[in-house]
C-alpha cells in the first residue's frame, strides 16, 4: 500500500467515523527494514494496514496503537532491541515518549509517531428556529459533528448528544427515543415550568427521565440564541468525564473496546490479542507470540517455556 493509498484509506475511515491510529516512522537507526516516511493504520480490531517494519515491530505498533485508541492521546513510540526507559539519551525523561524493548529486532531502533484519529462527538439538533441553528453553528465551531436530526431515521449507535429545540413540536417522541437508547447527553430547550411538565409526561423509568436535562444548559443568564447554545455546550463540557480525550459527554457504543493482551513466553513481549495474533494451543490454553520466530521456538520445545 502506497502512502497515497494509505491517506485515501484514512480519509474514508474519517468519513465513516471509524477511529484509527496513523503510525509514521520518523527515525530509523540501522539495521531496520523500515525507513522514515513509512506508515500504517491501526484499526480498532487490531488490523494493521501499511508498513512500519517487520513482524515484531508491527506487533509492538499494534499493541501501542490500540492503547492510543483507548486514551485518545498521540505519542512517540521508540522500539529498541534492548531495555528502554522512555528517556532521551541526552535530556532524560520526555513527555509523550514510550520506549519498548523488542528483543526480536535485528539491532536497529525505530521512532514511530502514533497519531490518534477519533471521530468527533456527534450531536443531533432537533428544530429549525434560531436556537436550533445556533446550536448547529456553535457545535461545529467546538469541533463537534453537529447535524440537523434526520426525521424518521433510527439513532446511530455512536450518537453522543441530542438537543431538542422544537418549541413544543414532537418533543416527547424524540426525548423518549433518546433516553431509551442511552444517549449520553439529552437536553430540552424549554422554560422550567414547561420542561417539568414534558418530563412528567414521558413514558420512561425514573432513571431514564433523570438523564434529560431541562432547561438545557447552565444558568449563565443567556438571552440570545447564540448565548443559549453556548450555555448548552458549557453544560455538556462540564458533565464530561475528566479523562475524556475530546468534547464527549460519554464514550458512545462505537468507542474502541478494552485491549486484550498476552505475553509471548519466548521473548517476554506483551502482545495485543487479536484475530491476527500468532498463537498455539497448549493443553487447552492459547499461547500468543510476537512473531513466527518465537512461535517456532515454542513449538520445537514447549517444555523450555514451562512458565508460560
Amino acid at each position: 500500500m502506497t502512502n497515497l493509498e494509505l491517506l485515501t484509506r484514512a480519509d474514508a475511515l474519517r468519513h465513516g467515523r471509524t477511529p484509527f491510529v496513523l503510525a509514521t516512522v520518523v527515525h530509523a537507526r540501522r539495521p531496520t527494514s523500515a525507513k522514515p516516511g513509512d506508515s500504517a493504520l491501526v484499526l480498532p480490531d487490531g488490523t494493521v494496514e501499511g508498513f512500519v517494519g517487520g513482524t515484531c515491530a508491527e506487533t509492538t505498533v499494534r499493541l501501542q496503537g490500540l492503547r492510543v485508541l483507548q486514551t485518545g492521546q498521540s505519542l512517540l513510540l521508540r522500539i529498541t532491541p534492548g531495555p528502554g526507559t522512555g528517556a532521551d539519551d541526552a535530556q532524560g525523561p520526555v513527555d509523550g515518549l514510550v520506549t519498548v524493548a523488542n528483543p526480536c529486532l535485528s539491532g536497529g531502533t525505530l521512532d514511530i509517531f502514533l497519531e490518534a484519529n477519533l471521530p468527533p462527538a456527534m450531536a443531533y439538533v432537533h428544530g429549525h428556529a434560531p436556537i436550533a441553528r445556533a446550536l448547529l453553528d456553535v457545535g461545529r465551531v467546538l469541533g463537534l459533528d453537529a447535524r440537523p436530526a434526520p426525521p424518521g431515521e433510527p439513532l446511530p449507535p455512536d450518537l453522543d448528544i441530542v438537543v431538542v429545540a422544537t418549541h413544543g413540536r414532537d418533543e416527547e417522541t424524540v426525548l423518549t427515543e433518546a433516553a431509551r437508547a442511552g444517549v449520553p447527553y439529552i437536553g430540552l430547550v424549554a422554560s422550567p415550568r414547561r420542561g417539568t411538565a414534558v418530563l412528567a409526561a414521558l413514558d420512561l423509568t425514573e432513571e431514564q427521565r433523570a438523564r434529560v436535562h431541562t432547561p438545557a444548559g447552565l444558568d449563565i443568564g443567556a438571552r440570545t440564541p447564540g448565548e443559549i447554545a453556548l450555555s448548552v455546550y458549557a453544560q455538556i463540557i462540564a458533565l464530561r468525564p475528566q479523562a475524556a480525550p475530546a468534547v464527549r459527554p460519554g464514550a458512545g457504543s462505537a468507542a474502541p473496546q478494552a485491549v486484550a493482551e498476552g505475553v509471548d513466553p519466548v521473548c517476554g513481549m506483551t502482545v495485543a490479542v487479536t484475530p491476527d495474533t500468532l498463537s498455539l494451543d497448549r493443553g487447552g490454553t492459547t499461547v500468543y507470540f510476537c512473531g513466527p520466530g518465537c512461535r517456532h521456538a515454542f513449538a520445537d520445545d514447549p517444555s523450555r517455556y514451562a512458565h508460560a
